[in-house]
């Protein structure tokens, strides 16, 4: 019979660092509110939540690695936000894949849930959709994405293998 490992989505007793970008701050404040409304609702005590800010997206990754190595063991998550909106310059490209690249390599070299709440838009009014209006808050669910990978990793840290 197969063992199946899901994570809840109860979030008592865990903690959690968010990096937010100030860069289209009218946009990552939502993301950031949605984000925290969604980890308190969920048990998360308001005083286990670290808000890191950070002047654009491109500042997103050392700033996460920082936390992650010199908070080792301090966190059971880590939540990325910020928003790219695309431009007239392949600017956009550049910040987005870096952002992307870097947050990634994090999520895979980290024992720590490690979510990505980085909205990548053609337009400001996409960006605005995605930040609480017509396609929800990706800032809300972030944070749960992370919740669940956070229950995750714990469950399977605490699997124990059959003896042979």
């Amino acid at each position: 019979m197969p063992r199946f490992i899901e994570g809840k989505l109860t979030a008592e007793g865990l903690r959690f660092a968010i990096v937010v970008s100030r860069w289209n701050s009218f946009i990552t404040e939502e993301l950031l509110s949605g984000a925290i409304d969604a980890l308190t609702r969920h048990g998360v005590n308001a005083d286990d939540i670290d808000v890191i800010r950070v002047a654009g997206s491109f500042e997103i990754g050392p700033a996460a690695r920082a936390v992650l190595e010199k908070g080792a063991g301090r966190y059971d998550g880590l939540i990325a936000l910020g928003a790219v909106i695309r431009g007239g310059t392949p600017h956009f490209d550049y910040i987005a894949g870096e952002v992307v690249k870097a947050v990634a390599t994090l999520a895979m070299d980290s024992n720590v849930a490690v979510s990505f709440g980085v909205l990548t838009t053609d337009s400001i009014e996409q960006a605005i959709e995605r930040a609480g209006t017509k396609a929800g808050n990706k800032g809300a669910e972030a944070a749960m994405a992370c919740v669940e990978q956070a229950n995750v990793l714990r469950a399977i840290s605490g699997v124990k293998g059959k003896k042979k």
